[in-house]
């Protein structure tokens, strides 16, 4: 409810999971829902400093922009730096890349290893919701959800199960500005190619 309720007023939630068996989920259920994730490294200050990560975003972006110009005018080892760049910020980057500020919620697989954001985000008063396994401690978690972040199958469902949430509050947003879901087709853009 509480994630449906968030994303219904236009709020934006950070998937958190960088243990190896979470990281495809993460991915996954984030996107699905249109939210962000980060899966890689949690990286100090992501939220806390978020003027300097947002410099971090725009220097992905810049060079991304220079990457897909076919990189003209740089030498080889150039362009190879700027790859291997390139490549380190979309992997802890990437998934926060379009978030443009500071979550209004944070989902957590595994609070005993993201015990950093869970830090953070209670210092900016954000909401966690917490997937809190009989080896971690519930203490800065707001909503627990007592139950196993170890099997990859079980990381699986609870993403499946936040973004379930997400995609119901977008609905409900889209419902309340007026937008009849069931006039939405893709027949327009089919129209398009066609013209």
């Amino acid at each position: 409810k509480l994630v449906r309720d968030t994303v219904a007023k236009g709020g934006r939630i950070l998937f958190v999971g960088t243990k190896r068996q979470a990281q495809k989920s993460i991915a996954e259920g984030a996107e699905k829902c249109a939210q962000y994730y980060m899966n890689h490294r949690w990286l100090g200050g992501t939220l806390t400093n978020w003027k300097t990560i947002s410099n971090s975003i725009q220097r992905l972006k810049q060079i991304d922009e220079i990457m897909s110009h076919g990189a003209e005018g740089l030498t080889k080892k150039e362009r190879l730096i700027m790859e291997r760049e390139q490549g380190k910020l979309q992997a802890s980057l990437g998934g926060i890349r379009e978030m443009g500020g500071v979550p209004d919620l944070l989902f957590v697989i595994d609070v005993g290893k993201e015990s950093l954001a869970i830090l953070e985000a209670q210092k900016l008063g954000i909401p966690v919701i917490g997937i809190v396994d009989t080896n971690c401690s519930p203490k800065g978690v707001d909503y627990v959800i007592p139950g196993n972040d170890d099997a990859a199958r079980a990381i699986s469902m609870y993403c499946d199960l936040i973004s379930r949430a997400a995609l119901d509050g977008m609905t409900a947003q889209m419902g309340a500005a007026g937008i009849d879901l069931g006039s939405l087709d893709v027949a327009p853009v089919e129209e398009a190619i066609e013209a």
